[in-house]
Order: structure tokens, then sequence, then C-alpha cells
């Protein structure tokens, strides 16, 4: 995978690990380094992406080569530092943008009045050669939006495989080594870095050095999750509070594991119940020295969540849990005809100066199409006009152009473009099409002439 260390210059080794520049990655933005104290150096760098009125609804992407098919937690860091200057003591609020999926907004301000930075985590699957990762301007942002870090990491195969990850991606809500109360459980102790957050109520606290083997489970949780548990003293049941906030309506995966590792219990004693807000979740789970992990691929929740253990009736022990994973179930956003990518980025190439934001999706999500892309509604998306009019372009046309064959309308007048008119005649659907006002040199192609749609 890659570990990106956004607004850096250079390469960094970081706890054994090696941390990149960003240059290769974007063309878009500012790099900047902030002027706070004893900040970690993937922190003391962001980059910038100047507001503007006409950046509102526009994204900047990161565009990272990757394994089409294998799936990749997405990671994403950011921490403000007062880097908008003076007149923006907050930090801006902002949407983040995976392909063509809307993931979330962003919003940093209560972490940040903590003097705390924020990470938001994803697991998508890579549907082609490459994966673009994007901060854009939503409606409330009013300062520059930013990035600190981005880490793009390969999961084993097995990790939340019971996830339609042709049609679903997940965005992690919380994750907590029940019972652990020191410094976040990750790599190397998580061989796939994903970050386990202390989590610490008023029940007792169970500490064993019997570990089971994390071999036999699917998602692979760290071994230290299972060092500590929470538990109760007496054979009673037990309520968590968790995810320790109000969750908004939707639909969760959710994944809870238990390890029965006290030296006092004879085997197969420990059995449990569990109910989600009062609604039964798993009967009559048998809690041994292996372990167990029990999940749930669609629950549905809204507000605050109750998680609540009970004895089983055959069972001699209290009720106990080690580590717990919760993510909202995000559906997928769609993906623009692979052709028509394919075209433009080609067409992106023969220009010297294309529009900042023609990185990531051209199409999708809808309120973020590229600069002059139009695009059909509908399952198939397809580029419908391309309207670049006094954009100042410098450049050729690229012969790409017309493998556009959705194209009813092209706009590239009052540019700088050089160069020959490209042989259009596959535009089948065009209609309208104006190239003055440029420095074409050569012929105006006859095929221009034969084309029936062409009435402009």
């Amino acid at each position: 995978g890659y570990l990106i260390n956004c607004g850096a210059t250079r390469r960094s080794v970081i706890d054994g690990r090696v941390w990149l520049p960003d240059g290769n990655f974007i063309s878009a933005g500012t790099s900047k380094s902030l002027t706070v104290p004893g900040l970690v150096p993937t922190l003391s760098t962001v980059r910038s992406f100047p507001l503007e009125n006409k950046n509102l609804r526009r994204k900047f992407c990161y565009v990272v080569r990757v394994y089409r098919g294998a799936r990749y937690l997405i990671r994403t860091t950011y921490y403000y530092g007062g880097v908008n200057g003076l007149d923006f003591d907050s930090p801006p609020v902002f949407d983040q943008i995976v392909d063509g999926t809307f993931w979330s907004v962003v919003n940093t301000t209560e972490d940040y009045g903590k003097g705390l930075s924020s990470y938001y985590e994803g697991v998508f699957e890579a549907k082609g050669n490459t994966m673009s990762v994007c901060v854009a301007s939503n409606t409330y942002t009013v300062s520059d939006p930013f990035i600190s870090s981005l880490e793009m990491l390969i999961l084993g195969d097995s990790i939340y495989n019971t996830t339609k990850f042709d049609s679903h991606a997940l965005h992690l809500v919380a994750r907590h080594s029940f019972g652990h109360n020191g410094s976040i459980i990750r790599y190397p102790d998580d061989q796939f870095d994903r970050y386990w957050q202390p989590y610490e109520e008023n029940v007792s606290v169970t500490a064993s050095k019997k570990i089971p083997a994390v071999s036999g489970f699917w998602n692979i949780p760290p071994s230290k999750v299972f060092e500590t548990a929470l538990s109760t003293a007496q054979l009673e049941s037990m309520e968590l509070r968790w995810p320790p906030f109000s969750l908004p309506n939707s639909t969760y995966y959710i994944a809870l594991y238990f390890a029965d590792n006290s030296d006092s219990m004879s085997s197969n004693s420990r059995v449990i119940d569990m109910h989600i807000n009062d609604v039964r979740y798993y009967s009559n789970l048998v809690l041994s020295s292996e372990g167990a992990a029990v999940f749930a691929t669609r629950w549905p929740l809204g507000g605050l969540t109750k998680i609540t253990l009970s004895p089983a009736a055959n069972s001699n022990g209290s009720p106990l849990i080690n580590a717990g994973e919760i993510f909202d179930v995000l559906r997928l956003g769609g993906r623009t005809h692979t052709r028509d990518v394919i075209a433009l980025e080609e067409l992106k190439n023969s220009l010297r100066n294309p529009p900042l934001d023609w990185n990531g999706d051209p199409c999708l999500p809808r309120d973020y199409t590229w600069t002059g892309v139009k695009c059909s509604e509908g399952e198939r998306t397809r580029v419908i006009s391309l309207n670049l009019t006094g954009m100042g372009l410098l450049g050729s046309l690229s012969p790409s152009i017309a493998n556009l064959t959705a194209l009813n309308g092209i706009w590239l007048s009052n540019n700088s473009l050089s160069g020959v008119i490209p042989d259009l005649s596959s535009l089948k659907l065009l209609e309208i099409l104006h190239l003055e006002d440029n420095q074409l040199t050569g012929e105006i192609p006859s095929s221009l002439g034969e084309m029936k749609s062409l009435r402009e």
C-alpha cells in the first residue's frame, strides 16, 4: 500500500515505515507547513486547496495506482493548525470522496478544539488500476479544504469478506478494545494498521496472558485486544453504551469479539446472550479460550445504542467482551463508462493546462462532475457534452475526443488550442460543434459535412 505525507516535499521514515511526499499523486493544491510546535511529522505539513467561488462543488483528487479487485483500507487524517489564517480560527467543513462515491463529510472542529487530529477510515475495493481519494468543498465550506495524510493499505482476503464490495463499501464508525486503557492499538500489533481505540467503562476489567490464536478469526483482530476484557464481578447482565455517541439512521456492519481467558473457569461454562437495543442479536454463545466473533452485515441502527450481554440460563460465568467494530454500510455511487474515462484522460494529457479538478471520476458523484463536463442520468453514465469555452487552454485536441461517442455538444472556442481538427465522424449524436477563436491549422475535415446530426 501507500503512506502519503500530504504537503511534504521529501520521503521520511517513521517507526520503520516509509512515508512518501504527495507530489506524484496530485497536481492541484498548495503545500503548507504548520507552525504548531511538537507535531508528529505527518501532521506538520498539509496540502491546502484554495477556495474560490468557481471552486464550489469542485473536487481535488489523489490518484493512486492499485491492484484491481484488492480490498483497501483507506485512512485520511486531518489536523488544521490554523493554516487558513487568523480570519478562520476553526477548521473548514468539506466532503471526501472515493472514486465516484461520496464517502463522508469531514468536520474536525470538535477534535481540533481538544488539540487532536481527526481520522476517517473506510474499506473500498479497487475497481480499476487506479483509485482516487478526493477532498471537495460543499455549501458549508468557508475556507480552504486541506488534508494532512493519506494511507491506502491492502487488507487480507478474509477481512470483512461478508460485505458485497462490488456494490458497497464500509465507513468506520467505531473500533474499540474493551478494557484497554493505554494508547491506540495499531501496527505492528495489528498487521493491517487498523486503529483500536481504548475503551473502559465502570465495569470490571479482566486481564490474561492466555491469548487465542487470531488466525481463526476471519477479520484477524490483533491478539493484543484479547489481553483485556470488560466483565462483571457477579453473574449478572452487562450493558454497554457503544458506540459512545448517537448514530444516524442507517444500516451497519457490526463485529464483536470474545475470548474466555480466565484461569478459574472450566471450559465451555461461560455462555452469553446478546441484545442490541433490546433486539436479540445472538443467543447461547459459548465463550472459550479459542475465541469467537459474532457479526451482522446489515443491522439497522439510529440514535444511541445499547449492547446488553447476559449470562445464558446454562452459564456458570458472567459475560465478557474483548473488542468490537462497527461500520456504516455505504452504497457505491457507480462509475463513469470506462471508454469515456480513458478518452477524457487522453484529452487531458494533450492539454498543457487542463482544469485543476480533472482528476477522479469525471461524472460522479453527481454534484462533483469535472469542470465543463456534463453527464447523462441513469445507471450507464456517459459524457454527453463538453464546454470549455474561454478557459485559456493550451495544447492540441487529442483524437481521443472522437471516442466520447455519447457527445451531443462540444464547445471549445476562445482558447489557444493548436494542431489539426481530429476526425469526429464517430460522434453520431453530435449536434453542436464550436472550435472558433483558437490557433488550429490544416484543413477542416470533410467528414464534418457528412454528419447527419450536426446542425451548428
